[in-house]
Parts: structure tokens; C-alpha cells; sequence
């Protein structure tokens, strides 16, 4: 049973796509939040994708972002004489920066983006699990210079010790599509978690304004004895 929209199309890629990468062999993928890198039961392998790219919903205050550097964990094995496979599934969260509260926000991926991280994932399968050539693999971080740099604070998978790997430009293969309104949103001063056109901001000088007006009001009104 799926638990989001962005878990179900996860599921759909991915059995879409290994049923013509290895139509003799059943898989299945689990998402599992514990799982923990380099943790591996025997005759398991790891896959880590550090550099893909989503959105991310702050489920307390409504404020939404973009992050090319979203990681995500995955553990595979293959019984290669039952000819059963499992994946395990990890996408690290991250913090909302706007409100500073401590609950932790899953990404939403475009499926154009899930389908090149499965492509990626089978890729890791095909050398790991069937000593295959792999072939190439996509990058999923964008190609224009950061202009908001990656908050280590507010990163799961760095709070964990992951250490993000972003590859070089020559490396980027194609540019992860950006959301209009993400792009004209006024960004924050450097260094600051604030955004001084947040609701929080916006509720209390509309409630300075208001005070001014009434103690204005006050002080001109005429004393009546």
C-alpha cells in the first residue's frame, strides 16, 4: 500500500522498468525510513544517489522549496536461485528553514525526475547484482552556479554524517527542471534563516501598523469631561 503520491510513482517506475530490464526476475521495492548507509545484512549491496533533485512542503507553515541535493539510500539483494530481488528505499528529509520547527519534510519528485533516479538505481543493480556493465549514469543536480547554498543544519542525511557530492560541470548531462515559481521568490539575506516576507512577518508589522494607527487615534482624540 502506498503512503503518498510520490511513493506510488516510485513503485510504478520501478516495476515498470524491471519488468523490461529483467522480465524473468521478480523485484519489489519497500520504503523503509531506518535505514542507516554502510548497514548491510549479508549478501547485500548499497546504492546511495546523492545529488537528486526535489521539492520539499512544510507541513507546519506552507512554505515550500527546491534542493538539488536531496539523498537517497537504497539496500538491494538478489536471490539469484529463487530469482527474487527486494530494494529497500530511504529519502532523506529536510527542515524547514522558514519556521525553525524540529518536523521533518519528505520531498516530492516530477516523474521525470523519479524515472531518471530508477534508471540510475537499475544501473547499480545490473553491476551489483548481475556483475553487468551498468552503463551510464545521470546526473540529477542543476547546472547553473548555486545561488542558495546547501544548509547542512536542516539536512537529515547530513546530520547523519553523509557527505553531499556534487559533480562538476563538465560531468552534468542535463539541467533538473526548476519551478517558475521557486525561481521569482525572494530569497533571504545570506546567512539568514529569515524571510522577511514569511506569513510570521507579514501577521506582526500588519499588527505594528495597526498599533501605530490606534495610539495615533488616541492621542488626537478630543477629552470629554
Amino acid at each position: 500500500m502506498c503512503t503518498s503520491l510520490t511513493t506510488c510513482e516510485w513503485k510504478k517506475v520501478f516495476y515498470e522498468k524491471m519488468e523490461v530490464a529483467k522480465p524473468a526476475d521478480s523485484w519489489e521495492l519497500i520504503i523503509d525510513p531506518n535505514l542507516k548507509p554502510s548497514e548491510l545484512a549479508h549478501g547485500w549491496k548499497q546504492y546511495l544517489e546523492q545529488h537528486a533533485s526535489g521539492r520539499f512542503h512544510c507541513s507546519w507553515c506552507w512554505h515550500t522549496w527546491q534542493s538539488a541535493h536531496v539523498v537517497i539510500l537504497f539496500h538491494m539483494h538478489l536471490d539469484r536461485a529463487r530469482r527474487m530481488g527486494s530494494v529497500r528505499m530511504r529519502v532523506y528529509k529536510q527542515l524547514c528553514y522558514e519556521c525553525g520547527t524540529a518536523r521533518l519534510d519528505e520531498s516530492s519528485m516530477l516523474e521525470e525526475n523519479i524515472e531518471g533516479l530508477v534508471d540510475n538505481l537499475i544501473s547499480s543493480l545490473r553491476e551489483q547484482c548481475y556483475d553487468e556493465d551498468g552503463g551510464q549514469y545521470r546526473i540529477h543536480v542543476a547546472s547553473r552556479p548555486d545561488s542558495w547554498p546547501h544548509r547542512a543544519e536542516f539536512c537529515e542525511a547530513c546530520q547523519e554524517g553523509i557527505v553531499h557530492w556534487k559533480p562538476s560541470e563538465k560531468l552534468l548531462e542535463e539541467e533538473v527542471t526548476t519551478y517558475p515559481s521557486e525561481a521569482s521568490k525572494p530569497r533571504a539575506q545570506a546567512g539568514s534563516g529569515y524571510n522577511f516576507l514569511s506569513l510570521r512577518w507579514c501577521l506582526f508589522w500588519a499588527s505594528l501598523c495597526l498599533l501605530v494607527v490606534y495610539l495615533q487615534f488616541s492621542f488626537r482624540s478630543p477629552a470629554f469631561f
